[in-house]
Parts: C-alpha cells; sequence; structure tokens
C-alpha cells in the first residue's frame, strides 16, 4: 500500500484502476492498494456469519454518521487515519467487559449498593441488574448508575431479601451498538 501525500497526479482521485490497484482517500491522504481478488471458492458457514455481521457493522457505522451527535462522540475517540465510521464499525464487533461485581455492601436490606465495573472500547450505555432467590423467583431488578469516574455503575436495592442462601445476581452490561455482556455470580 503506498501512500501519496504530495503526489499531483493521485492527489484527490479514489476508485479502481482495472483489476490491479485501488485508490482512496483518507484523512486527506491519497492511499493506493492492490485491488482484492476475486474468492475461488464457496464461504464456509463461518465466513458467511462473519459476512453477515460485517455487513451489520457497516449498516451500524453508516447510521452512526448520519446522526450529527453521535458522529461527533465517535469521531472524538478517531485517532491516526481512523474515521468515527471506522471507530462505530470497531465498537459493533466488541461486547463491553464486566470487570467486577462488587456484592460487599449488599446484605438483602433496602438502599444496599451493588457496585458494577463495566468497560467497553468506545462506552457502556447501560447496566442492568436481576436478584433471583434460590427458588429461581426474581427478588428485584432495575439499571444501575453510572459514577462520576465512568467505570463503576452502583445498583441501589429496593427490597427486602431476608435469606441470601442460593441467591444470585445476573448483570448485563450494554454498549451502544446493543452488544450485550452478562455475568452470573452466586450472593452467599
Amino acid at each position: 500500500m503506498a501512500d501519496s501525500t504530495k503526489n499531483i497526479i493521485l492527489h484527490g482521485a479514489s476508485g479502481k484502476i482495472g483489476d490491479l490497484l485501488v485508490i482512496r482517500q483518507r484523512a486527506g491522504r491519497t492511499i493506493l492498494s492492490a485491488a482484492p481478488g476475486k474468492r475461488e471458492k464457496e464461504a464456509t458457514e463461518n465466513q458467511k456469519e462473519h459476512q453477515s455481521r460485517f455487513q451489520q457493522a457497516i449498516i451500524y457505522g453508516k447510521s452512526v454518521v448520519d446522526d450529527e451527535t453521535k458522529k461527533a462522540e465517535y469521531a472524538e475517540k478517531a485517532t491516526g487515519m481512523k474515521t468515527a465510521f471506522n471507530v462505530a464499525v470497531a465498537d459493533f464487533f466488541h461486547a463491553p467487559d464486566i470487570e467486577e461485581i462488587d456484592l460487599t455492601n449488599y446484605n438483602g436490606a433496602v438502599n444496599d449498593i451493588i457496585r458494577i465495573r463495566a468497560t467497553d472500547d468506545f462506552k457502556v450505555e447501560r447496566v442492568h441488574v436481576a436478584i433471583y432467590n434460590s427458588d429461581g423467583s426474581l427478588v428485584e431488578e432495575g439499571d444501575a448508575t453510572k459514577t462520576d469516574n465512568q467505570l463503576d455503575w452502583l445498583y441501589t436495592s429496593t427490597v427486602v431479601n431476608e435469606s441470601l442462601d442460593g441467591d444470585k445476581i445476573i448483570v448485563q452490561a450494554i454498549d451502544r451498538p446493543g452488544n450485550v455482556t452478562e455475568e452470573e455470580r452466586n450472593i452467599s
């Protein structure tokens, strides 16, 4: 791949030259690369699934650049020759991580705090918490609130939970493209 910033012949050009070269513009630079080859054999199921997911990521990226507010947010994370579109497509492929579920301040009383540390390559939009009794019945559920450090989320309990024996918590972290990461932990 050749990069040309002062080439007067290619400056501002884009497109395909024959079956050999592709010219494109990126961040004020002209990029010349080999044209992609044609596929010789049928794609595998795994490749088809990946192509479908990539197509969805492209659609998501286009929806971001069509929304000036979202485009500006993604553009802030774009470095080097990346664009808001590139960052949005990459975000589509990366689900959030739940790094920690801190239950030390949860004893089953109203207003007990559960702290969740959730991160993402771009932004965690929402953290949802559900608490279940040992018999599988729902005790309570709701969304956590993001703290000032932008890493931790706090869930404040709203229901008395008299026995924590065998109870479990399910935490979901959701990012902007809608990727969901779920983690389940036993409370006691």
